[in-house]
């Protein structure tokens, strides 16, 4: 599954690697790579293939779910068609309680102790998907896990959840993406040896050198 979804995202352009002129993520770090799976519900086939993945992985390491959330915005409609497939109560969370009405930053009928798994598109440090975490834990919900598309795994994503006390898994990786973009042409030898070195000290710009 790795290997094929790595596939997918790059043949999609929802991944996509640049040496030479890196992308400034919001936090300021230069990257070589950008991720956009919201590009995934464009394209059935790909779609179906994630939902499905999403939920293996969730009947495998998470059996015991009563109900799936989804990380705003982009992790909302993944959560909704792996709920579908799984049969389950879907919910999400918005990164701030709304300005009117009621004020929910949860969204659905979620019960305190109830099993949940958070779907996200992607996973960098992972500070956004436990943000979510966080909020759902105030509100005594028994967090099982995360499951996403796609996962950096740099090493402050492990530090991260460990604070936690949480695992996540993933349908493909950095690793793999890397590995498989260099097989299929998409970049250089040189490219790939910049990008390893970027994913070992993310915070550095020795890389771009």
């Amino acid at each position: 599954m790795d290997i094929k979804i790595a596939k997918y995202l790059l043949e999609i352009n929802a991944v996509t690697l640049e040496t030479k002129s890196p992308y400034t993520w919001a936090s300021g770090i230069k990257a070589p790579i950008y991720c956009d799976n919201r590009l995934t519900l464009s394209y059935p086939q790909i779609r179906r293939e994630i939902e499905n993945g999403l939920a293996s992985l969730i009947k495998k390491n998470y059996s015991e779910a009563e109900i799936i959330i989804g990380t705003a915005t982009a992790g909302i409609a993944h959560a909704a068609l792996v709920a579908d497939v799984l049969d389950l109560p879907m919910g999400y969370v918005r990164t701030s309680s709304k300005g009117h009405g009621k004020k929910n930053q949860i969204e659905g009928v979620i019960k305190a102790k109830q099993k949940a798994v958070v779907v996200e598109d992607l996973i960098s440090t992972g500070m956004s998907s436990l943000d979510v975490v966080k909020t759902l834990r105030e509100k005594n919900v028994n967090v099982l896990g995360i499951v996403s598309i796609f996962a950096y795994n740099l090493p402050v994503t492990v530090v991260n959840f460990k604070r936690f006390n949480l695992n996540y898994y993933s349908l493909s990786n950095y690793g793999v993406l890397t590995e498989v973009a260099l097989k299929n042409n998409y970049i250089s030898t040189s490219d790939f040896e910049k990008l390893k070195k970027w994913h070992e000290n993310p915070n550095s710009c020795t890389w771009m050198n």
